[in-house]
């Protein structure tokens, strides 16, 4: 069954939504695609977080001779974080580091998706490991504010 959570975070106007689907949150964005990375990279960095790629997957399209809108795929972490998930249970690390994908859908508007912890957590059935979950939700919840608001 799908499962879908809209919820609108409104400052006057609606400027924000958070949809989460599939174990995938999605935070609209009020920038473009390349400055949503930009304020995402620039809020990771700020706090203490390793950027270790950026991917521009329209401009490889391009390349290939293919058409895609502006998607952009931020590769991220911090091993503070990411180690205690792993000896919770090692195979988590194939979901870190952390990825954020910035994209522009077929209406215009700019995304910056996630993979929501709780998804990774029952995939990989983590136990014990709540307290950490609950910060890396926080922790991206924030940077993805920082990122897509005004």
């Amino acid at each position: 069954m799908r499962k879908l959570l809209l919820g609108l975070i409104s400052i006057g106007f609606f400027s924000s939504a958070v949809i989460a689907h599939d174990g995938l949150i999605s935070v609209g964005s009020s920038h473009t695609v390349k400055s949503t990375a930009d304020r995402l990279e620039a809020a990771l960095k700020a706090k203490g977080m390793t950027v270790f790629t950026r991917i521009d997957h329209a401009a490889g399209a391009q390349k290939a001779g293919k058409q895609l809108r502006p998607t952009e795929l931020v590769i991220f972490g911090n091993p503070k974080v990411g180690t205690p998930l792993m000896q919770c249970d090692q195979r988590i690390a194939i979901d870190l580091p952390q990825k954020a994908l910035i994209w522009e859908d077929e209406g215009g508007q700019v995304w910056l998706s996630y993979n929501d912890p709780k998804y990774l957590a029952k995939r990989h059935n983590l136990k014990g490991c709540d307290k950490v979950l609950n910060k890396v939700a926080n922790a991206l919840a924030n940077f993805s504010k920082k990122a897509t608001s005004q």
